[in-house]
């Protein structure tokens, strides 16, 4: 062939063959990157999650310099505050306070962090905003707001003086509910009660709390752009809770095509930087198929007070509950089902799902049940679904006991022992100054006869539908 005798080229290795290595360039430091790259880089990281610029800001003290430090003594940056994480629950039946660690979900980036808190030691946990916790005191009822990754925290006046005046009844502070607010120069946490129909905040350096509302009961609340919507219970209405104004003034009235509000069902959830009204009611179509309920969606226009249908959710999905509600977009989280809505049925079904797609509902934790509201049938289901940490999630009362929802949605009252624990832990909060006898039907006092008569306290939710508070029922 012609080419037969051509040498074929390659990589000379002359360099080598006198023993020496060939020059390479110095490779580059990291830490004298322009100020200009190094910003966009922190400013990107931070629209995304604030435990990644935390991490960038850990790579050198240049980057750490040159950046600003997300330890906001205020806590009032919103870019600092870890939104998009939700708290799970190891089903353990150990309460997240008295462990002091919390495992947290991020439901962008599924990226999961256990984060040790021992600032949780001797507190309750009421309430989530943004991913911020709040704390209540159970020896001296001082609220903390704190940040879970940068420790930095806020405390608030004691409740003593205010629920000693205005709420009385021990279990109003139990199952007591908070949200945080902006303030000027720094936040505010709104408070208020199940049984007590009274609003009250406070604010960092002011010495005691003060009463926003008298006389409005809530159905259910979201703290959405630093301030707190609610629905009148009973009513219908939409109303801005804080800032104040005068006589909480009507955002939008739900339409009264969905019947009687005393027999539906509003949740408040915030859908993408809109606030989204779900309606569940009984105004049930012609389909096939079990179907108990039916769900109307609306986005509420808050600046024009209107309420936009809303026929289709896209990729998202809603887990609903009085508590708080969450929106997770489905393509990011594969096991979601897009366009659906996780919620339950008391006394029924912990999760069922609807389809706006299919307009079907589906029982999704039937073979996960252990007991049939009396006895234990199985032992727990694990590992437990992603549904399943979202929904509990959203029931504050099962998440801060570290019981699953799905699993003691209902307490069998032969369970006597884990009954027995449960109210022991609630008569952990004390209230100063408050005389034990004083109070009819305290918790306290129930804490005593519990300890000398060894006698059995059941928890009893009246009914969902109702929307009331617990009761104690002695066995």
């Amino acid at each position: 062939m012609a080419s037969a005798g051509l040498k074929r080229k390659g990589y000379s290795f002359t360099a080598l063959t006198h023993g020496k290595r060939p020059k390479t360039t110095r490779a580059s430091d990291w830490s004298s990157l322009p100020l200009d790259i190094t910003g966009i880089i922190a400013e990107r990281l931070l629209v995304e999650d604030v435990t990644d610029y935390m991490s960038f800001r850990a790579v050198c003290s240049h980057w750490r310099a040159t950046t600003t430090s997300p330890c906001d003594p205020t806590l009032q940056e919103t870019r600092f505050r870890p939104r998009g994480w939700v708290a799970l629950c190891d089903g353990d039946g150990v309460r997240p306070a008295d462990a002091c660690e919390i495992t947290f979900l991020h439901t962008s980036t599924c990226r999961r962090i256990r984060v040790c808190l021992p600032e949780l030691q001797k507190y309750r946990i009421v309430g989530f905003t943004d991913g911020l916790l709040i704390l209540l005191n159970k020896a001296t009822t001082i609220l903390r707001v704190l940040h879970p990754f940068t420790r930095a925290f806020l405390d608030l006046p004691p409740l003593a003086p205010i629920f000693r005046d205005l709420v009385k009844p021990m279990e109003s502070m139990v199952w007591m509910k908070a949200a945080v607010g902006w303030s000027h120069g720094s936040i505010a946490v709104i408070a208020w009660f199940p049984i007590v129909p009274v609003v009250i905040y406070a604010e960092p350096g002011k010495p005691r709390w003060s009463v926003i509302h008298l006389g409005l009961e809530l159905w259910t609340a979201l703290p959405f752009q630093g301030r707190l919507f609610g629905i009148r219970k009973g009513t219908g209405e939409i109303v801005q809770v804080y800032p104040q104004c005068p006589q909480y003034p009507v955002v939008a009235r739900i339409p009264s095509v969905f019947g009687c509000p005393t027999f539906c069902h509003y949740y408040l959830v915030d859908f993408g930087g809109h606030m989204l009204l779900a309606v569940q009611h009984r105004s049930i179509g012609h389909r096939e198929g079990w179907q108990p309920f039916a769900f109307a969606l609306f986005l509420v226009n808050v600046h024009h007070k209107v309420l936009v249908p809303l026929g289709d959710l896209g990729d998202q999905a809603l887990f609903l509950s009085k508590d708080r509600c969450l929106c997770v977009s489905a393509r990011k989280l594969p096991s979601i089902s897009r366009n659906s809505i996780y919620f339950s049925l008391p006394n029924y079904d912990p999760v069922v799902l609807y389809s706006l797609s299919s307009g079907r509902f589906e029982r999704t934790s039937t073979f996960s049940l252990i007991h049939d509201l009396k006895e234990r049938i199985r032992p727990s289901v694990r590992p437990f679904t992603l549904a399943d940490h979202l929904l509990t999630y959203c029931h504050h009362l099962e998440w801060s006991r570290g019981l699953m929802f799905h699993e003691y949605y209902v307490i069998p009252l032969s369970w006597k022992n884990l009954l027995r624990k449960m109210m022991l832990q609630d008569c952990e909060i004390r209230v100063p100054g408050l005389g034990e006898e004083k109070v009819m039907g305290s918790l306290i006092s129930r804490k005593k006869k519990l300890q000398i008569t060894g006698a059995t306290f059941a928890l009893h939710w009246k009914s969902f539908q109702s929307g009331g508070a617990p009761k104690m029922l002695v066995l």
